[in-house]
């Protein structure tokens, strides 16, 4: 009697160990052709993604890379460069010398201009703001810099502020 249950115990070892190996080649079988759809149907697509991946990586770490140099440049530029300066201001409105800006034969529109420029805006930008087109604030500009003796916008503001046409 003792003979019957070890026997069948042997037996259901024997149909699980089966059974576990049927099963798991058919698992090996089915994870093999869908590899070789996946991989080998659409390798192209695969292949483009993992490029695109690569070069994504490579982008940001160049990226940081950069903007890391450029930050710590900056910091020690600016620790180097740093120049304090004390500035006058007048007390009340600014008036623009007349009789210089007459003897110079500076126009009301060009003093306009030159004041624009020593803000610091562009032609393109004093051109929207006066309503005209860049070209005529460029010709503005060259006969104020003749009238001035000035080669560059900055020669002229200087100048400009040198004769009292500008605060």
């Amino acid at each position: 009697m003792l003979k019957k249950p070890v026997l069948h115990n042997a037996i259901m070892k024997r149909h699980v160990l089966i059974f576990g190996l049927v099963g798991g080649l058919l698992i090996a079988t089915l994870q093999y052709t869908e590899y070789r759809f996946v991989i080998i149907e659409h390798s192209f697509e695969l292949y483009g993604a993992l490029v695109a991946i690569l070069f994504a990586a490579f982008g940001i770490w160049l990226g940081l890379k950069i903007t890391r140099n450029r930050e710590t440049g900056r910091r020690e530029i600016v620790r180097e460069t740093v120049v304090v300066k004390e500035v006058l201001v007048p007390a009340g409105p600014f008036a623009p010398d007349t009789t210089r800006q007459q003897a110079l034969g500076i126009t009301p529109r060009e003093l306009e201009i030159l004041t624009l420029i020593a803000r610091g805006l562009s032609n393109r930008e004093i051109a929207t703001q006066l309503f005209v087109s860049e070209n005529t604030v460029k010709t503005h500009c060259s006969r104020t810099f003749d009238k001035l003796g000035a080669a560059r916008r900055t020669q002229a503001v200087q100048r400009g502020k040198e004769l009292g046409l500008l605060p």
